[in-house]
């Protein structure tokens, strides 16, 4: 059988099986892959991949934005409702984006239900113990969480940029009970971003639900990368934590341009690409001179 076949139809992926994924325990690590739309979501499904997560950097990597604090709730609903339409195997997670979840519990409840109509089974919030009350409020309403803490986009201004997290003992020791206390409040994973692995390992240890790394090192009990970086779409910028495994602008860039060579020597539509009458039909019309 050849490799490049797409493996076998999965069984969908459940929060309480994404919850019990601990590498400590066995377990393989978790794998997530950021998708937008519905093809996104549907190569990512035939790859096999764990979680898909709606991510806000959809602001930056599809929208043109320069962070990810333009992207609204009804953004993330549409592009949410697309990746759902694909009806991928792996456990489709949503961002909560900026403001989406600081004014209130009710409010922060009203955007997760938004979110979850458009086919989310998941919603993810940053911040720590500042957020218990959206995150108990959530739970007590049946909607998975996951957290994210370290790197925190939607804090960009407040950390002063995109910048390593945690890099001193009382820093890293405020994520490690920051994680501890969302886990207690309910949350079924948490993203580490942009936190020394050591920090990172710590933080795997202590808490009971999986941790998943973006430029967190090898100690977590999974990794999440964008799609765009993945496959080289995106390549305007590369953080020290992104490996590319494409090269698909390039790629498509070629393809593009060997297109419009063909339309401009008049190479394409070929015969074969265009549709014909019959000789009957193109007789009739006058399009075939006489013969002899």
């Amino acid at each position: 059988m050849s490799s490049t076949q797409n493996p076998p139809p999965r069984a969908p992926i459940t929060v309480p099986a994404i919850a019990s994924r601990k590498v400590r325990d066995g377990a393989e690590p978790l794998v997530m892959v950021t998708a937008y739309d519905a093809p996104g979501a549907r190569i990512a499904s035939e790859a096999g991949v764990d979680l898909i997560l709606v991510g806000d950097s959809l602001a930056m990597v599809v929208l043109g934005y320069d962070d990810t604090l333009q992207v609204t709730v009804d953004d993330m609903a549409h592009h949410t409702a697309a990746v759902a339409r694909a009806e991928p195997d792996p456990l489709i997670v949503a961002d909560l984006p900026w403001m989406g979840y600081h004014l209130s519990t009710e409010d922060t409840l009203r955007n997760a239900a938004q979110l979850i109509r458009a086919g989310a089974e998941a919603v993810k919030l940053e911040g720590g113990r500042k957020r218990l009350p959206m995150v108990e409020a959530l739970v007590d309403a049946e909607v998975p969480v996951m957290g994210h803490l370290g790197l925190t986009p939607q804090s960009v201004h407040a950390m002063g940029g995109f910048r390593v997290q945690a890099k001193t003992s009382d820093a890293a020791r405020m994520v490690v009970d920051d994680a501890k206390a969302l886990t207690h409040a309910g949350c079924f994973s948490i993203v580490l971003e942009g936190v020394p692995s050591e920090v990172a390992e710590l933080v795997t240890e202590a808490i009971e639900v999986p941790t998943i790394g973006i430029g967190a090192g090898l100690g977590v009990d999974g990794q999440v990368l964008v799609y765009h970086d993945v496959l080289g779409i995106e390549d305007r910028m590369a953080p020290k934590f992104v490996r590319r495994y494409g090269d698909v602008k390039r790629q498509s860039v070629d393809a593009i341009a060997a297109y419009a060579a063909d339309v401009r020597a008049q190479a394409f539509p070929g015969p074969e690409e265009s549709y014909h009458l019959s000789a009957e039909v193109a007789e009739t019309l006058g399009l075939y001179g006489s013969e002899g």
